[in-house]
């Protein structure tokens, strides 16, 4: 494999380390959650210079107000946001519900929804997992029933992700319970400030609020808020909704956690911060290969994607292997420290608290996004040809 930038991805590659050096915020002004950027005067200028070059949402068409990037464009811009440390600003509502709507909305649908999406006017979240339905997704309970021009929701979703600041959810929800499983559910666009819309918080072990569950109670939802027909929701909510699923950015950042952590050792190696210390180098060692093969992983796909091809088990091998590196990273991180490991607090912590948080953090990463042993099904069945179970 050549790993060279063709000329024309290496002029692009120096374009857009130029632009981020010019409009980047700098680390003072950058907002500590994604929750504060929204309203974030310097997130605000950062995005206003996205936005001009239609970088908010790099992979949609342009007629839509995105660039037109095909895959190898995306991902040369994915890998220097991530080198650099900045993040594109359009959450769910440029990577997942706005493709969604390009590909199944009506043009009533676009026009309401896709510039809004581009301003940074609203967040969306997503309504798929609950109770009772997470990796058979299929089985899920939420009930719509047409009463008029309306539909009426009533259920529960949980692991939502960001439901808290969010102003729409894009959710699946039955409609015919006598039908098959996968049929009979349909698409909705669903106002989070609507009647009936309950959201509570889901904390996790590391003390951080990322998730909610969601509840539904005679929740009226226009008719109009129906993506593609009723009834066919299940096609629609799994369209490839990500334009680029390299995973470029997740691998990057394993090697960056895996940088800083170094650093750590080789300032704190004599001042009785660490412990175990020519074990954690050896473990290290290990770490930085995998986060190598990460990468590799991420180069793979990509390369599936820009030959025209759909990556499917390769996909999953990266998400995979990058979700159980991270549990791997943070597990060498808390050996390093020994029994500081067990201070939390930023101000007498160790790394401020890094590693633990990360550790306690590091559990939901191979549930989320679909669980390790889901991955190793689609691997098993459709890369190897196994038999299903």
């Amino acid at each position: 494999m050549d790993f060279r930038d063709t000329a024309d991805q290496a002029t692009w590659r120096d374009e857009i380390r130029a632009f981020i050096k010019e409009n980047r915020p700098t680390r003072d002004d950058a907002p500590p959650t994604r929750e504060m950027a929204r309203n974030n005067p310097a997130q605000a200028k950062w995005r206003a210079a996205l936005a001009a070059r239609g970088w908010i949402a790099a992979a949609w068409p342009k007629e839509y107000g995105g660039a037109g990037l095909g895959v190898m464009d995306q991902f040369v811009m994915n890998e220097e946001f991530a080198e650099a440390r900045v993040m594109n600003v359009g959450g769910m509502g440029t990577s997942m519900i706005g493709p969604t709507l390009i590909i199944h909305g009506n043009d009533e649908q676009k026009k309401e929804h896709l510039g809004a999406i581009l301003r940074g006017e609203v967040v969306w979240c997503q309504g798929y997992s609950e109770p009772g339905s997470g990796s058979d997704l299929a089985s899920l309970q939420t009930r719509a029933v047409r009463d008029g021009d309306d539909f009426i929701i009533n259920g529960q979703k949980i692991w939502t992700t960001g439901a808290h600041n969010a102003d729409w959810c894009f959710m699946l929800a039955r409609t015919d319970p006598d039908a098959p499983k996968h049929r009979g559910i349909t698409y909705f666009l669903v106002d989070m400030h609507a009647p009936g819309v309950t959201v509570r918080p889901l904390v996790n072990m590391g003390n951080l609020h990322h998730f909610n569950e969601v509840f539904f109670e005679d929740v009226r939802v226009p008719a109009r808020n129906v993506v593609g027909e009723i009834n066919r929701g299940w096609y629609i909510g799994t369209t490839t909704l990500d334009f680029e699923r390299s995973s470029i950015g997740n691998a990057v950042g394993q090697r960056q956690a895996l940088e800083y952590y170094i650093r750590y050792l080789r300032d704190n190696r004599t001042t009785g911060k660490v412990v175990n210390t020519h074990f954690v180098q050896s473990e290290l060692a290990d770490r930085w290969i995998e986060a190598a093969t990460a990468k590799m992983l991420s180069y793979r796909v990509i390369t599936i994607q820009a030959e025209g091809r759909v990556p499917n088990h390769e996909a999953s091998i990266a998400k995979l292997f990058n979700t159980e590196l991270t549990q791997r990273i943070a597990r060498t991180a808390m050996k390093m420290i020994g029994n500081y490991g067990v201070l939390t607090d930023p101000e007498v912590a160790p790394m401020h608290g890094r590693a633990p948080v990360s550790y306690l953090g590091s559990v939901s990463a191979t549930i989320a996004g679909g669980t390790s042993e889901v991955q190793r099904n689609i691997v098993a069945t459709r890369g190897l040809g196994l038999p299903r179970a």
